[in-house]
């Protein structure tokens, strides 16, 4: 299985797309400020460079590098003799604590979050907002995933299922799709909804400091960053960063720049 993971990662991305698409076009949760052929462009032309930047500087990937971690014996997990399914659920398990963490740093850290908040400044929340990170974040990013595995052990496969479940997982999680309200509850109950995540884009910096979480809900309730809904709402809240609310910033030029120009804070 190892062996196809970047068609396994393809695929998958590919299918979630046009599923998520197809849903927040029939059940939209919010009406659009800005057009998906002004914003979307943009968000495609930064996943291509994110994914050859990334491809380029590490030619071996998680996948690859949880592999050779298990070949030599490296990270606490491989140094216990759990059984697979175990040892694969706890990869999977911290890796996902990790990048919660890693989310609520950048949140907290100056220099970071000029690199992050490319991300907020999208107006409209969507399926391809899932994929609107900085490449320089990328970049950090997939060192400290590397850092983890290194230090966890987690497994390979563990590694290519967690790392299909995240992409998956954030364009579910941003997708602009109304989920009727006990599902919502019921499946927040243990991932991130639609909704849920919606509340981590708004304007309001109290709500933006909250709802961390990509994948499993459970962390931002054990480190209590949960909020269940924004003061005013799906339909009123105002999606972004409020000094950033111009639609040239869905211009690819003034995306790659946001993190060296204005202020931080």
């Amino acid at each position: 299985m190892l062996e196809y993971e970047p068609m396994i990662r393809l695929g998958a991305f590919a299918g979630m797309l046009v599923l998520m698409g197809s849903l927040e076009s029939l059940f939209p949760r919010r009406e659009r400020r800005v057009g998906r052929l002004v914003r979307w462009p943009a968000n495609f032309l930064i996943l291509l460079l994110n994914t050859l930047a990334v491809r380029l500087l590490f030619p071996l990937a998680a996948v690859g590098f949880a592999a050779l971690c298990a070949e030599r014996n490296v990270g606490m997990l491989n140094l216990l003799d759990l059984p697979a399914p175990l040892a694969v659920a706890t990869g999977m398990l911290l890796l996902d604590l990790a990048i919660y963490t890693q989310h609520v740093v950048f949140h907290r850290v100056d220099w970071l979050w000029r690199l992050h908040r490319m991300h907020h400044t999208d107006l409209d929340l969507d399926v391809t907002s899932g994929t609107r990170f900085h490449p320089v974040e990328m970049i950090l990013s997939m060192l400290i995933k590397l850092a983890v595995i290194g230090v966890t052990g987690a497994p390979a496969v563990a590694v290519l299922l967690f790392e299909v479940l995240l992409n998956a997982g954030a364009m579910f999680n941003h997708a602009n799709l109304k989920l009727p309200r006990r599902l919502d509850s019921l499946l927040r109950t243990l991932i991130v909804t639609p909704d849920m995540h919606r509340v981590h884009h708004s304007v309001d910096r109290i709500e933006t400091n909250s709802n961390f979480g990509f994948n499993l809900s459970i962390w931002d309730r054990v480190f209590r960053t949960y909020r269940a809904q924004p003061m005013l709402g799906h339909a009123g809240m105002t999606i972004g960063l409020s000094e950033y609310q111009g639609v040239e910033e869905q211009r690819i030029g003034r995306m790659l720049l946001l993190p060296f120009t204005g202020s931080g804070g």
